[in-house]
């Protein structure tokens, strides 16, 4: 797996908080308090691999510790340059 980033929980948090406000806006997702994170992050995965916003991983790759860092990594793109967490 890459390298670990500096603020990758952060990151993680960050990106689902993205992805999963965006699929609630569009009426395509409803998440439940009792939703698992690990559920949420395979969703905020296959939701931007759907909307072609991320290529997906190989299928040998794919794993929850993958996922998570992929997202951590995407949402690095997203955010303003000089935010804080990408310091």
């Amino acid at each position: 797996m890459a390298k670990k980033l500096k603020h990758e929980k952060e990151l993680l948090k960050v990106a689902l908080e993205m992805v999963l406000d965006d699929a609630v806006k569009r009426g395509i997702v409803e998440i439940e308090p009792t939703d698992s994170l690990d559920l949420k992050v395979q969703y905020a995965y296959r939701l931007l691999v759907h909307d072609k916003k991320i290529s997906p991983l190989p299928n040998d790759q794919v794993s929850l510790p993958t996922i998570k860092h992929r997202l951590a990594m995407w949402v690095t793109h997203q955010l303003p340059a000089g935010h804080e967490l990408l310091k």
